[in-house]
Order: structure tokens, then sequence, then C-alpha cells
């Protein structure tokens, strides 16, 4: 599995296509945290914006090598270990991408308040939950379950918006909880938000993986 993943991070990187959804997600970073605020809610925003990014970035990994190259590593490898190191490089990409942001608000942020460990915590924890809902929603919505690029694009942004605004979402749960604790000082740990998420991303991804196993 390791050569597998090494494989899916050399394909993306090479690509260039990561470019796109981080500079996005750097943009939106620095629009949002302003040096000042206070902390919990720069994480809550830097937490939000990785929903689109982590599903942007699955889109990539799993469409990023050709159909002849990844017909034969599947072949070699069994289809659903590719699909799978595909998913876990972009998983990888976001949770990455959301530290850096999360070290930004930190270190620019109001730390006045409940004491900056527990911050910390619930700020990592609350990203770690965005950055698996994100690669939910672009696991359901990339190939093999969605084919068609069009498709699985409008597919991958509505379910981003819903992850955001619908109340049962572990992504909403875990930045409403910053959110709040940005007004009241006290910093709760989003650890069923959390909870939620990883069943999320693991049902969602066994659910491409065996689909992809379907159609090899």
């Amino acid at each position: 599995m390791t050569a597998l993943l090494r494989y899916q991070a050399a394909l993306l990187l090479r690509s260039q296509r990561w470019l796109a959804p981080l500079i996005t997600y750097a943009a939106f970073v620095a629009v949002g945290i302003r040096p000042g605020d206070p902390v919990p809610d720069s994480l809550g925003l830097a937490a939000a914006g990785l929903v689109p990014a982590a599903a942007w970035l699955v889109r990539i990994c799993v469409t990023v090598e050709p159909d002849a190259a990844r017909a034969c590593t599947a072949a070699a490898a069994g289809p659903v270990r590719v699909h799978a190191a595909a998913l876990l490089t972009a998983s990888t990409g976001a949770l990455l991408a959301g530290a850096a942001a999360a070290a930004v608000a930190l270190l620019t942020g109001d730390r006045s308040g409940e004491g900056p460990g527990t911050t910390a915590l619930a700020g990592a924890l609350a990203v770690v939950a965005c950055a698996l809902t994100g690669a939910a929603v672009g696991a359901l919505c990339s190939r093999p379950l969605v084919r068609r690029r069009g498709h699985g694009i409008l597919a991958a942004t509505l379910g981003s918006l819903l992850a955001l605004v619908v109340a049962a979402s572990p992504a909403r749960g875990a930045v409403s909880a910053l959110v709040a604790a940005g007004r009241s000082g006290v910093v709760p740990l989003p650890l069923t938000p959390l909870a939620v998420a990883v069943l999320l991303a693991a049902g969602a991804g066994t659910a491409a993986c065996l689909a992809a196993a379907r159609r090899s």
C-alpha cells in the first residue's frame, strides 16, 4: 500500500492539478482570516473551507491517471487498493493544507479566553472532521460512482454546500462549535462530529472502492 500511496502522490504532484484547489483554499483563508480575530472563529473558517477543497482533491486524484494506466495498475495491485490509495492521497493533501491554515489562525488570532492547548486541539479535530467530510463528498461524486465529469462536478459542488449548511452534517457541527466558542469563550471538543465524519468517510470510501472492483 505504501508504494501505491507514493505512486498516487507522484501522479498528483506531476499533474499540477492540485494547484487549483490549494490556491483557491489559500486565497479563501487569506481573505477570511484576519489578524486579531478570535482564534476559534478563524479555525472554524479554515476548517469549513476544507470541505470543498477536499472534495475537489479527491476528484482530481481518482481521475488523474489515464484509463489505460489505471487498468494496468488495477490489474497489478487490485482495483480496491488502487482506488483506496487515491482517496487516501487526496485526504492527506487536504489535511496538510488544513494544518497549515490552522497554524496561521493560531499564530495570528486573538488567543485570549480558554487555554491555547484546548483551542488548538478543538481546531485540529474540526479540521480533520471537515477534511473527511469533504473527502466523503468527493468519493461519492467521482468515478466510478459518477462517471460523467459535468455531473460529478455539479454533485460535488452541491454536496459540499449541503455539508456546510445541513444541521446533521459533521462539518457543520464542528464549525458551529468553534464559532459558538468564539462568542462564549468556552471551547468544546467536537468529538461527536469527528466520529460521524470518520464513519461517513469510511462508508463513502468503501462504497467507491467496491464500485471500482465491480467495474474493473
